[in-house]
């Protein structure tokens, strides 16, 4: 499965994008990179009470916003393209 990484979480993985083999969900995913990339990725995507994804994070699964899936519980397959972009605001 592939994980790409854009604006502010590009820069925190110091990575465009990279192969993982794909978890059962979403949420998985989440927790299995927070701990690959430590407590500033966590913060950005997963909520300070731990239980959601985090308010300015954008998640989308083949081109298409996890909201209008199951959210965190959204399931992966090998073949998934994760898309992760942090809430963008400007003027």
């Amino acid at each position: 499965m592939k994980v790409k990484y854009f604006a502010t979480y590009r820069d925190i993985t110091r990575r465009k994008d990279e192969d993982v083999p794909a978890p059962p969900d979403i949420w998985t995913l989440l927790a299995m990179l927070a701990e690959k990339y430590g407590a500033e990725f966590k913060s950005e995507l997963i909520a300070p009470d731990g239980t959601d994804v985090g308010a300015n994070a954008i998640i989308l699964v083949n081109g298409r916003n996890i909201s209008h899936l199951d959210g965190k519980n959204t399931p992966l397959i090998e073949a998934d393209v994760i898309s992760l972009f942090p809430m963008v605001a400007g003027g």
